[in-house]
């Protein structure tokens, strides 16, 4: 149970990061309106006579920046090498599962008043 919650739990975070990188990707070269020309007679802003719009002035860049667009992509590469690893570990827990099925074992401890014992039996057919 605990490998599929892993591979649930990953696979959505595998998903999320691959949307927050296609976003990042995509409004990489967008920028914001900051301020638009305004007419120094008036104080209103000023508006292009074919659009009927105001007519922008400054702008801020895009918040996406090629390192976070790097920083993003390095993010969803991490959770499909957590996607990879869960495959592999499971793979080597089924492995060792179905080699040991047989294997008699009994391993416990015992605490005591003022020690504590360790004890191992392995018995064979």
């Amino acid at each position: 149970m605990l490998f599929a919650v892993i591979e649930v739990g990953s696979i959505g975070m595998a998903r999320k990061s691959a949307i927050d990188l296609q976003e990042a990707k995509t409004l990489r070269g967008d920028s914001v309106v900051a301020t638009y020309k305004v007419d120094p007679e008036t104080g209103l802003a000023q508006v292009d006579p074919k659009t009927g719009l105001p007519i922008p002035d400054t702008y801020i860049a895009s918040r996406f920046t090629d390192d976070r667009v790097k920083a993003r992509r390095t993010h969803y590469e991490d959770w499909i090498a957590a996607i990879i690893f869960n495959h592999l570990f499971s793979g080597a827990d089924a492995y060792v599962a179905a080699n040991l099925w047989d294997f008699r074992t009994n391993i416990g401890v015992i605490a005591q008043s003022r020690t504590v014992g360790v004890f191992g039996s392995v018995s064979w057919r």
